[in-house]
C-alpha cells in the first residue's frame, strides 16, 4: 500500500547485546514522534513495530492536523516517516512484540523473530482499534460513509443526514457534536441508552435529532458511497431500509494491552492508566496514544503524548543513580 521500502527495514540488523536508553513500541504517530524526540535528546533509541502508520492506515483523509490542512493519510504517513528518516531515527519494522518483562531495572522485549531487546525505558504505543458492528457492508464502505471518529470526519458531513450507532456516553457526545454541522442526526441503538441522563436529555432537546432504540443495524448498502442501512425493529420484528448520508459507529474501542495486562495498571476498559507525564505505575515505562485512558483519540494528541513520554524518559535516565 505504501512505498516505504519496509522490507529493507525489516532486515535491519539490531545488536541485541546493546542496552538502549529508550525503545518506542508502536510505529504510529505516538511512537514515531517519541523516537524522534528521544533521538534528538541524544538517547540511544530504537523504534519497533510492524507497519509504519498505525491507525492512520485505516483513515483516508485528515483535515485537523495543524499546519497540514486536508491531507491524504498515506501522504501524512510518508511525511512523518520522511522526517524521522532524515533525523536518522533507528527503526526496526516488520516485527511483532511477543513479550515484555522487567528484570534488574531493565526492560526485556521479546520479538517474533527471536530477538530480545534491552532498554532502560520503554514507551508502549501499540494503539487500539475501534469496535465494529461487524455487519455486511461495514468494511466495504469504511471511509465512504462509515466513520469511527466524529472529530475527524464531521466536517465532511456538513448539512447531511447522519446516523450515530451506539447508546453510551461516547455516542451521545458524538451526536451532540454532529448536531452543530449535520442537518439531521439519528441515533440507532440495539438496546436502551447507557449514557448519563443529563446528556440524554440535552440530546433529545435538539430539534434535529431522532432516536430509534431497540433497533439493530443488519447491513450497509450503497454504490460508491453508503446510501442506506438495513435495520431491524426488535419490538415489531420488522426489517426496513433507512436512508442516510453516513454513519458514525461509536461503540468504544479495543486497546492493544494484552502484552502488559497484569504488569501495568489498566482501567476497566483495559486502557493504560497514565499521569499527565505519560508515566505508568511502573518506573521507566510510559504509554501514549490510543492505548491510554485519554478519551481523545486524535493523531495530534498521540504525537504530543509521544513527545512528552520521550522528554520524561530523558529526565528519568538523567536522574538514574542519583
Amino acid at each position: 500500500m505504501f512505498n516505504f521500502s519496509l522490507e529493507t527495514k525489516k532486515e535491519t540488523k539490531i545488536d541485541d547485546q546493546i542496552t538502549y536508553d529508550f525503545i518506542a513500541l508502536g510505529v504510529g504517530p505516538a511512537g514515531l514522534n517519541a523516537a524522534l524526540y528521544a533521538t534528538r535528546k541524544g538517547l540511544k533509541t530504537l523504534l519497533v513495530g510492524s507497519e509504519i502508520g498505525g491507525q492512520l492506515k485505516n483513515t483516508s483523509d485528515v483535515d485537523n492536523y495543524l499546519g497540514l490542512g486536508l491531507i491524504d493519510a498515506e501522504d501524512m504517513i510518508e511525511k512523518f516517516l520522511d522526517h524521522a528518516t532524515k533525523l536518522e531515527v533507528p527503526m526496526l519494522t516488520g516485527v511483532y512484540i511477543k513479550k515484555i518483562e522487567k528484570q534488574d531495572d531493565l526492560f526485556y522485549i521479546t520479538l517474533d523473530n527471536g530477538q530480545i531487546l534491552k532498554s532502560i525505558t520503554v514507551l508502549y504505543a501499540l494503539g487500539g482499534s475501534p469496535r465494529k458492528l461487524n455487519v455486511e457492508g461495514e468494511k466495504e464502505f469504511s471511509s465512504k460513509g462509515v466513520s469511527y471518529c466524529v472529530t475527524c470526519d464531521a466536517p465532511f458531513f456538513k448539512q447531511k443526514h447522519v446516523v450515530v450507532a451506539g447508546g453510551g456516553n461516547s455516542a451521545i457526545d458524538a451526536a451532540l457534536d454532529l448536531t452543530r454541522t449535520a442537518s439531521k442526526v439519528t441515533i440507532i441503538h440495539r438496546s436502551q441508552f447507557r449514557a448519563d441522563q443529563k446528556s440524554i436529555d440535552k440530546l433529545l432537546a435538539m430539534p434535529n435529532v431522532d432516536v430509534f432504540l431497540e433497533t439493530q443495524i443488519l447491513s450497509m448498502h450503497g454504490d460508491t458511497n453508503l446510501k442506506y442501512l438495513k435495520v431491524l425493529d426488535k419490538k415489531t420484528n420488522q426489517v426496513r431500509n433507512f436512508e442516510t448520508d453516513g454513519i458514525f459507529i461509536e461503540i468504544g474501542s479495543i486497546p492493544n494491552t494484552q502484552l502488559i495486562d497484569g504488569m501495568i495498571s489498566l482501567n476497566t476498559g483495559k486502557e493504560i492508566i497514565v499521569n499527565q507525564n505519560q508515566q505508568t505505575n511502573v518506573a521507566g515505562f510510559y504509554a501514549a496514544g490510543d492505548v491510554t485512558e485519554n478519551p481523545h483519540k486524535q493523531i495530534i494528541i498521540a504525537a504530543a503524548e509521544g513527545a512528552k513520554a520521550a522528554l520524561e524518559a530523558a529526565i528519568y535516565i538523567n536522574k538514574r543513580g542519583e
